[in-house]
C-alpha cells in the first residue's frame, strides 16, 4: 500500500503541537524538526513515541503468536481467535475485548509488514499534529469503530466472519490527518499541507478500492467494512479538533480529551445497538 512519506513539520520541544499564532516562545515554541526516519537524526524514540510503541506492540504480539506455534505465513482461524481476533458471535456472547485485541493481531507476516509500514509512515506524519496520547487514542478508537462496523455488517447479512489487523486503525489515522491537514492556520506552508493531504487522500482511496475489489476475488479477503468504519470515525474525530489546534496546548489537549471521551461513549452505544439488533 502506498503511503505518504513523513515530511518536516512544526512541533514543540515536547512533541506536542500548536500554540496560538504569535504566542510562541523559546520555552513553549515550535521548531522545524526532521522526521524520525531522517538519516541525519536516526532513530529517536521521543520524536514519535506512540508510533514506535504501537508498531512494537503489533510486532511483539505477532512474535508471541509464532513462538506459540502459530503459522508465520497463514494462521488458522482457530489460532487467530485464540489470540484475540474479532468474531461477531463471540463478541455478542460477551467477549467485547476482541474489538480491541483484534487491532493487534495479524494474519501472517505479509499482513503485519504491510500494516506496520502504513502505520509507521502515517504515525510519523500525524503524531506531531495530535501528540502521543492523541495518536494512541485515535488508533484504539478508530480500530474499535472499524471492528464494530464489521460486526454490524455481519449481523445485517447474517454472516459470522473473523477479522484481525491494524488496518481499520491505520485508516482512522488517515481520516483524521485529512481533516487536520486542511487547517490553513498551521505553521506549515499551505503548498506543503496540500501535498501531504493529497497523498493521504490518495492512500485512502486506493486502498479502499483494493479492499472493495477483493470481494470479487478468492485470492485474498479484505474486510473493507472495517476500513470504512475506521476511516469515517477518523474523519469525525478531526472536525472538533481543528478549531483548537492553534489555541494553545492546554485548550487543544482539553478538546482532545472531550472528543475522545464522547467518541468512546458513542461507540459503546453503537455496540449496544448492534447487540440488540442481533436479537431481533
Amino acid at each position: 500500500m502506498a503511503v505518504p512519506s513523513p515530511s518536516p513539520v512544526y512541533s514543540s520541544s515536547q512533541g506536542e503541537v500548536l500554540p496560538p499564532p504569535g504566542e510562541a516562545s523559546p520555552s513553549q515554541g515550535f521548531e522545524l524538526v526532521e522526521p524520525a526516519t531522517s538519516k541525519r537524526r536516526g532513530f529517536v524514540f521521543s520524536d514519535a513515541p506512540a508510533t514506535y510503541l504501537l508498531v512494537g506492540i503489533n510486532c511483539a504480539v505477532f512474535v508471541w503468536m509464532v513462538l506459540r506455534g502459530v503459522s508465520f505465513q497463514s494462521p488458522s482461524p482457530e489460532d487467530l481467535l485464540r489470540f484475540g481476533a474479532n468474531n461477531t458471535s463471540l463478541v455478542l456472547h460477551g467477549e467485547w475485548y476482541r474489538l480491541l485485541t483484534a487491532t493487534f493481531v495479524h494474519v501472517g507476516w505479509i499482513h503485519l509488514a504491510t500494516n506496520m509500514w502504513c502505520l509507521w509512515n502515517l504515525g510519523l506524519l500525524g503524531e506531531p499534529l495530535i501528540g502521543p496520547f492523541g495518536l494512541a487514542a485515535v488508533y484504539l478508537l478508530t480500530g474499535i469503530a472499524g471492528n464494530l462496523l464489521s460486526m454490524a455488517v455481519d449481523v445485517l447479512s447474517r454472516t459470522d466472519s473473523i477479522g484481525a489487523g491494524a488496518s481499520g486503525a491505520v485508516f482512522g489515522i488517515a481520516g483524521i490527518l485529512i481533516v487536520l491537514l486542511s487547517n490553513r492556520r498551521l505553521p506549515i506552508p499551505w503548498d506543503e499541507l496540500r501535498r501531504l493531504r493529497r497523498s493521504v487522500i490518495q492512500f485512502a482511496i486506493l486502498n479502499l478500492l483494493i479492499g472493495g475489489a477483493s470481494n470479487f476475488f478468492d485470492v485474498i479477503r479484505i474486510d473493507n467494512s472495517a476500513h470504512v468504519g475506521g476511516f469515517l470515525s477518523g474523519l469525525a474525530l478531526g472536525f472538533p479538533l481543528v478549531p483548537r489546534m492553534t489555541a494553545g496546548r492546554e485548550r487543544y489537549f482539553a478538546r482532545q480529551k472531550i472528543t475522545f471521551a464522547m467518541t468512546a461513549l458513542l461507540l459503546s452505544l453503537f455496540g449496544y445497538w448492534i447487540a440488540n439488533l442481533s436479537q431481533s
